[in-house]
Formats: C-alpha cells, sequence, structure tokens
C-alpha cells in the first residue's frame, strides 16, 4: 500500500475566519446583520471615547431590495462625529483582519480589531460588494475608498479612491451584506436602545428599513476620561509573555555593514585612515569611555575574529553563543560558516555577553512591569532564589517557569493601576436607569479595582424597582466595557449570580417589577467566544459582582420593608376610617346624646403616624 505523503500549508488570518466566521459572531444571516451593526458602532463609540469628542453616531440600515423576503441584501451604514481616519491607514484598517489600533493594555469596546474587518468580509463573500469608507481627520478633506479583501493574502484591493472638500471630521462606513431584518431586528433595536443606557453621553439615531427612525439624544454631557495604556501587571504574565519580553529588552548585535563600519571609523577619527588591526584596537581601547553601545559591540566582535576594517566588510555574525563561548559568521569569500572560540577572559567578553544577555532581574523588573519599585524588585529576586543582578538572557527554560511561577505567588506587588480603565461612574449609570425605567426606588454602586490574571477590572452596577418597570423580574442589562451584551446570556457570570441570589431573603417574592443593570469594565474581558456575548466565570469577577449584588439588594431590602410598613399603615388607616365613624355613631345612640364625639382627631393621629416612603434609598455609594 502506497502512502501519501502530507502536505502542509499556512493560511493567512482572513482565509481562517473565512472559513470560521461562527467564531467571530457571523453563523447566519440574522446574526450576522446584528454583529455587524454592534462592531460598527461600537468602533464609532471609541474612535469619540479616545479623543474626548461626544459622540453623535447614526445609524441606517436599508434593503436592496424592498419587496424581496428575508434574508436578502441590506446595505448597513454607520456615520460618526470622531477623529476619522488618515488616508493611510484606511486601506489596511478596512481590508486586513487583525490590524488595528486595540492590542495595548488599555480598555476599549472591542479587543483585537477583528469584529469590523469580519463584517466587511462577510459581506464580501454574500454579496460581492466592496465596502465604502468615507474619512476627514482633518476637518478639510474627505477621502473615500471602495475597498475589496484579498482573503487569500490578507490584503486590501482598493478599487476606487477619490477626494473632496468637507468643512468637519468623521467616518462613514457601508457596507452591502445578506441580512434578514424581520429576526435581527427587535435585538437591534434593543441594542441601540441599551447602547443609550450604558453611552448617556452620546447621542444615537437608527434609521431601520422600514422608515422608523428611532433616537436616542444624549442626556449626560461629560464623558468619562479616556483610558491609558498600560505596562503589563506581574500577575497577568505567562512565561510566553516573559520570554517575548526579555527579547524586547535584549539590545541587537548591529548588523555590521558599510554604514556601521563609517559609523565606526568616524568614532575612532579613522575616517581616512586605513589601519591594521592591531592599531584599530590600540585607538579603540584609549577612546573607550567615548563609544556608543553599538560600536563597543562592534569593536569587541572585531577582537575576537581578529579583523580588520576590509576583511570585516566580507563576513556577516550569524550567532552569539554565550554558553558555548562560540562565535559564528559567515564568510562570502569562501562562501561557508564559519565558527571561533571566545576567550571568557578578554576585556570584550563581557561587553558581547552583557549584550546578548540583556538587562538584570531588578532593571527587567522595574522596567518592563507596572507598579514595581526597585525596593520590590530585589524582595521579589530572593522570593524566587535569584540574584538581582542576574541576566535575564541566561535564564535557562526551567528557570523562566520558575520566575513565571514566583511573578504569580508573590504576594507583595501593588494592585494593578486602573487608570488603564475607564468606567461609566456611578452618577451617569443613575441617571440613565432613572430616565430610562423611571423607578420608585434606585440604587448604584461602582466597587474599588480588582484584578483576575493580573489585568484591572472595576464593576459597576445598579438596581431599580417599580414605576415603568414590567412585572417578572429580576431583569438583567448585562455590560462589558459598555457593550450590551444580548445573546447566550444563559452560560454568562452576571446570570450565574443573579440566579444564586436568595432574594426572599431581601423581601422580593413572586416576579416583581426589578431590573439589574451590571457593567464590567477591565482590559481583558474573558469572553468565551470571539462573538463577545457571554463573560466566563472567573472566581475574581465573580466575587466582585457577588458583593456589588448584595450591597445593593440590601438597600433594596430596606426600601422593601418600609414600603411594606407603609402599606401595612395605610390598611390600617382605611380601617380606621371605615369603622370609627360607624362607632362613633353607635356610642352616640347608646349614651342618647346627640351630637357625635370628634372622632377626627383620631384620623389624624394616625395618618401621622404613618411611615413615609422618602426616597433617601435612592442615592449613588462607591464602596
Amino acid at each position: 500500500m502506497s502512502s501519501i505523503k502530507e502536505k502542509f500549508n499556512q493560511i493567512s488570518p482572513s482565509e481562517f475566519f473565512y472559513s470560521n466566521r461562527d467564531l467571530a459572531g457571523f453563523s447566519n444571516p440574522t446574526r450576522s446583520l446584528y454583529t455587524a451593526v454592534r462592531e460598527f458602532v461600537e468602533n464609532a463609540l471609541d474612535a469619540c471615547d479616545q479623543k474626548g469628542i461626544l459622540p453623535d453616531v447614526h445609524l441606517t440600515i436599508k434593503a436592496v431590495d424592498p419587496e424581496k423576503s428575508d434574508p436578502k441584501p441590506y446595505i448597513l451604514t454607520v456615520k460618526d462625529n470622531g477623529p476619522g481616519i488618515d488616508a493611510e491607514h484606511i486601506p489596511p484598517a478596512f481590508g486586513t483582519v487583525l490590524y488595528g489600533s486595540k492590542f495595548g493594555l488599555k480598555q476599549a469596546r472591542g479587543m483585537f480589531g477583528l469584529g469590523a474587518t469580519m463584517a466587511i468580509l462577510y459581506g464580501q463573500i454574500t454579496t460581492n460588494k466592496p465596502v465604502t469608507v468615507k474619512s476627514c481627520a482633518d476637518g478639510k478633506i474627505q477621502n473615500q475608498f471602495e475597498i475589496l479583501l484579498d482573503i487569500q493574502k490578507n490584503k486590501p484591493v482598493i478599487v476606487k479612491h477619490t477626494t473632496k472638500e468637507v468643512s468637519k471630521t468623521g467616518l462613514s462606513v457601508s457596507i452591502c451584506l445578506e441580512g434578514d431584518y424581520s429576526k435581527a431586528g427587535i435585538k437591534i433595536r434593543d441594542y441601540v436602545y441599551q447602547t443609550s443606557l450604558i453611552t448617556p453621553y452620546a447621542s444615537i439615531t437608527f434609521d431601520d428599513p422600514k422608515g422608523q427612525k428611532f433616537s436616542h439624544p444624549r442626556f449626560v454631557k461629560n464623558i468619562p476620561s479616556p483610558p491609558t495604556i498600560i505596562r503589563p501587571h506581574p500577575h497577568g504574565v505567562d512565561v510566553e509573555r516573559i520570554r517575548r519580553m526579555i527579547v524586547e529588552s535584549q539590545f541587537e548585535i548591529p548588523i555590521i555593514d558599510d554604514a556601521m563600519i563609517e559609523k565606526v571609523r568616524t568614532d575612532l577619527g579613522l575616517s581616512k585612515k586605513n589601519l591594521s588591526f592591531t592599531s584599530i584596537m590600540e585607538k579603540a581601547e584609549k577612546k573607550w569611555k567615548n563609544l556608543s553601545r553599538q560600536v563597543r559591540v562592534v569593536i569587541a566582535l572585531m577582537s575576537f575574529l581578529k579583523m580588520d576594517f576590509e576583511k570585516l566588510n566580507k563576513i556577516r555574525i550569524e550567532d552569539l553563543d554565550i554558553p558555548n563561548k562560540k562565535l559564528s559568521y559567515w564568510d562570502f569569500g569562501d562562501s561557508q560558516s564559519k565558527t571561533i572560540d571566545m576567550d571568557p577572559e578578554s576585556q570584550y567578553y563581557k561587553q558581547l555577553t552583557n549584550t546578548v544577555q540583556g538587562e538584570p532581574l531588578t532593571t527587567f523588573l522595574t522596567k518592563r512591569f507596572q507598579r514595581i519599585g526597585p525596593t520590590t524588585a530585589v524582595k521579589f529576586a530572593a522570593f524566587v532564589k535569584f540574584k538581582p543582578e542576574r541576566r535575564m538572557g541566561t535564564l535557562s527554560n526551567q528557570e523562566l517557569v520558575t520566575l513565571s511561577d514566583g511573578l504569580q505567588k508573590f504576594e507583595d506587588f501593588m494592585a494593578p493601576d486602573s487608570s488603564c480603565l475607564a468606567p461609566l461612574g456611578a452618577e451617569p449609570l443613575e441617571k440613565g436607569i432613572k430616565k430610562f425605567f423611571n423607578p420608585d426606588f434606585t440604587a448604584v454602586v461602582q466597587r474599588p479595582a480588582s484584578a483576575y490574571s493580573g489585568f484591572p477590572f472595576i464593576v459597576e452596577m445598579g438596581i431599580a424597582y417599580g414605576g415603568d418597570i414590567k412585572s417578572g423580574g429580576p431583569h438583567v442589562y448585562r455590560y462589558a466595557n459598555r457593550i450590551p451584551l444580548l445573546y447566550d446570556e444563559g452560560s454568562d457570570v452576571v446570570l450565574k449570580v443573579v440566579h444564586d441570589t436568595d432574594w426572599g431573603r431581601y423581601k422580593i417574592k413572586g416576579e416583581p417589577p426589578f431590573i439589574i443593570v451590571s457593567h464590567i469594565c477591565s482590559t481583558r474581558i474573558p469572553y468565551k467566544t470571539a462573538g463577545k456575548e457571554n463573560v466566563a466565570d472567573r472566581e475574581e469577577i465573580e466575587r466582585e459582582l457577588r458583593l456589588a449584588l448584595q450591597f445593593l439588594s440590601r438597600k433594596l431590602a430596606s426600601f422593601m420593608s418600609k414600603r411594606g410598613q407603609a402599606e401595612m399603615a395605610k390598611k390600617r388607616a382605611n380601617l380606621y376610617a371605615k369603622y370609627i365613624p360607624m362607632i362613633a355613631e353607635f356610642c352616640t345612640e347608646l349614651a342618647g346624646k346627640k351630637k357625635e364625639p370628634n372622632y377626627q382627631k383620631i384620623l389624624d393621629a394616625e395618618k401621622a403616624s404613618q411611615p413615609k416612603l422618602i426616597p433617601e434609598e435612592n442615592k449613588i455609594e462607591n464602596k
């Protein structure tokens, strides 16, 4: 039986997501239309947030052929008043999968720069139409592109590019995609409604395919401060991340080309002289303290190679094997690789080893991580039993594992910096809840910053009862980085916490009219899928959610207790009002009197003793 040789191929990111688009939420025409709306609206809001611009977002969905039945092609357009995108970045931003500005460690609605391009890709494979992007970044010239995505090469194909004069900045993205609005419409309207609740400083309008206009004007004029990019926290890194950080921290061996040789000549004052190898080394020794690091490394290499500038120009350094004290180079003259031994006693050996071996452990910790000072770095070195001056490049694989484990277990690191987060804030959240639900009772809490796996996060939560809220509660509104989560709610950590709560303990019985609004903001929301619809039940996040809900539930229980007392007093007063006049009349007849006693004082006293439902609970708490 003949064996068939297995063939290995590499595919581009766009080809992978073309074949696995379900991962990003583009599984069918209904879900795809909703996901595309979400991605473009969130990108618009993120762009405005980063520049401190109060967002004006206009969403339009229009059927290509209104008479055709669903699923059918729709034109989806999202316009904003944000900073726009420079012309040079538009083709790669909208025609390349995994290209964008969301890879830094800071809070953003999107995570990978993936969703919008996936929507464009989905539109292309279902309708074969290009995406139309109109952008003005300078308030003067608008660039309009029509772009297709080369799926196999993961590159943009510019179909058309024109410009025109305009008077304001902003971005408009328009795609044609197959969708099913008859099924997706409810979710899309809910999404716009819930987005305006968690983004009260934005004005959002939606023109649907049926000609209806849904307008949600802003009702808060203060925009939260934009988040900043921060260095990683030690609890949030693994061995591979440490390995990459070590590579980033190392000084690379310079390429010894004509330009580098000329730099060495100039620094040594030899630009017009062809000295021998010995003379060059003597000159270098005299000027050593004034030489740059790059030049020092080249001189150190020359010391082991025993070559002058002419010979140096005919080789290429291939490898520095410090553990074995070997230096390898390619000889262009002989067309072969050669290896020489390096003398560890040489004064130049340390220069090369320090170059390859990178920073000392304490320097690495203080420069590469957030909130680690020199004292903590030294304490940590003792904790993992490494010398503080140990060079990072000398660590073996097992030692890297030891270092990584130590970073997770060391308890003296400060809590993560929360400046990379931009929570909505308790007051705007309370305003949003009151505006949308007009409740009898509202309470809001913002928990202090915490962390899971070294990623900082903040939980904000609100609870409301009565008013315009429908019965059948609790109705849960889930948000993550100001994104409404409308699908896959069954496996979400917020629902788990709500369902685990014994509401009878808080005087909530039956199916009462109350809502819970939960918002988690973090540099890395632990979504279960790339579709970004449900949050995984990480222990630290679950704990913060429980603490927030318990605090608010106690507030609600206090309100319900007073409400119950007030209702009982009202019933008692009604009984008095009904029977005291009858008793007064009976007693008057029994006593043979004509004038009834003044029982109104009794009724007034009872009325005055009734507990009043003062909305003192309706205050913001930061615990």
